[in-house]
């Protein structure tokens, strides 16, 4: 391969329908995939390529999981297959999917387009089926999801930024849904250089949100403090006594908890702020996404209790700057279908800028594209300023915005019964409180001008969004 192609990888999406038959069941069960797929080369025609996806899996009145994810294995000449094999959750059990299309140049359009399969329970057989590729009314979307982005490598944000300045703050934090159980996962790790020129040290925490039950019953949310503690560096990422998060793995223990995950970028790094604010530090603060969308895999135990991941989706994102803003607000939210939206909102404590209404750093990642194409969009506008702005509050808060032919609409809800209230204090000493929660409510609604707004799709998060609001 060139150089060139190197330096791109490959993605598109995919819908595929048909049915199923669970063993043990006379009747047919109707079945949908729809894949985000991503490769990290140019796809190879003669050769090999494997790629990883995520999306979502639904067999009519047995399945309906929106955090599919696997592997695909794209070889139509050299093996004449392209194999999937993808995990998903159907109450609480991790099963599988094994299948492949057959390529032959007799029937290349039939052998290209049908994908008979397997469900499997470990080594179980659940059931077969088969899903096909309907070119009527998929070629054209398929067609136009096709990209070839070029590849960063994620890995290197997770380097600490800090060198030796006083009066900074640098944090790494991962936040995690469970499918299988609908808990949240919030992981902090926080390097802390006091600006009276202490030495630096190390803190941060652990914390697992209940899922939203229908009766109405909550579990408590738990978490527990580690450090502080003198901070000893680490080349590519955090380390205290004990914990670490680092390129593909994050462990620890804080109080009661005990963690230990892989982690698997499934996307390109997403600047929430501009590009250039992360690499020049010109701003109070500035906070990207390493891997817009990731996977988990591993366990978290506290107070007796055991959280197990599989294919758990989630993100790790990196904070550095000067300290905590005056106010602001945070949402992380997967929705599916390889789409993530990041927003940041916040007011500087600065004293010419404290009295501005909140910037919004706001950032949808669909198709492979994200919108605004500039960070700056959101925050300054564009023929004016304010266009994106942000109503702060607790337990609720909205963004509000427009840039070229769409606008959208943010509402965010985080229930007390899930929502974790925790202290800050900046390099300065100055407190400010927050209140997270990792099974927050979102309602997302995205609109198109045509002639007059239209509709384009909207999104409801119950208990799946990441969220918090902070105040002094």
């Amino acid at each position: 391969m060139s150089g060139g192609d190197s330096a791109r990888g490959t993605a598109f999406t995919e819908t595929m329908l048909g049915s199923a038959r669970l063993d043990g069941e006379d009747g047919i069960r109707r079945a949908r995939l729809d894949l985000r797929v991503t490769a990290p080369q140019v796809l190879r025609p003669l050769g090999t390529t494997m790629a990883r996806v995520s999306g979502r899996l639904r067999i009519a009145g047995w399945a309906d999981d929106p955090c599919v994810t696997g592997e695909m294995e794209i070889s139509p000449l050299a093996r004449r297959r392209i194999r999937y094999r993808l995990a998903f959750t159907v109450r609480g059990r991790r099963l599988t999917l094994d299948g492949w299309k057959s390529v032959s140049p007799r029937r290349p359009v039939r052998s290209m387009t049908v994908l008979p399969y397997t469900l499997y329970d470990g080594e179980e057989r659940l059931g077969t089926g088969t899903l096909r590729f309907p070119l009527a009314t998929g070629l054209a979307p398929f067609l136009g999801s096709v990209r070839f982005p070029r590849r960063e490598d994620g890995a290197r944000h997770l380097a600490p930024r800090w060198r030796g300045e006083r009066g900074r703050t640098e944090v790494w934090y991962t936040t995690v849904t469970d499918p299988a159980t609908g808990r949240g996962l919030w992981l902090h790790h926080e390097l802390t250089a006091p600006s009276d020129g202490s030495p630096p040290f190390a803190h941060g925490w652990a914390a697992v949100f209940p899922a939203a039950r229908p009766d109405g019953t909550h579990d408590p949310v738990r978490h527990a403090r580690f450090g502080p503690e003198p901070w000893r560096g680490g080349a590519d990422g955090f380390r205290a006594d004990g914990i670490a998060a680092r390129p593909g793995h994050l462990e620890g223990t804080a109080g009661d908890f005990r963690w230990e995950l892989t982690e698997r970028p499934e996307d390109a790094p997403l600047f929430t702020f501009p590009r250039w604010s992360w690499r020049r530090s010109r701003l109070p603060a500035a906070q990207i996404l390493p891997a817009a969308r990731a996977t988990y895999d591993g366990t978290v135990t506290y107070g007796g209790e055991k959280l197990a991941l599989h294919g758990a989706p989630g993100a790790s994102a990196r904070i550095y700057g000067h300290g905590n803003a005056h106010r602001w607000a945070w949402l992380h939210a997967d929705l599916g279908r390889g789409e993530v939206l990041e927003i940041v909102a916040a007011v500087s404590t600065r004293p010419g800028l404290r009295r501005l209404p909140p910037l919004v750093f706001l950032r949808l990642r669909r198709g492979g594209r994200t919108w605004p194409r500039r960070a700056e969009r959101t925050a300054f506008g564009w023929a004016g300023f304010g266009r994106f702005r942000a109503a702060l509050g607790h337990p609720d808060w909205s963004v509000t915005g427009r840039a070229g032919l769409r606008r959208i609409r943010v509402e965010v809800s985080l229930p007390a019964e899930r929502t974790l209230r925790l202290d800050y204090a900046d390099p300065d000493g100055s407190p400010a409180v927050c209140r997270n929660s990792e099974t927050a409510d979102a309602v997302v609604r995205l609109e198109r001008w045509w002639g007059r707004w239209r509709p384009e799709e909207e999104w409801l998060l119950e208990g799946t969004a990441h969220a918090e609001v902070g105040e002094r």
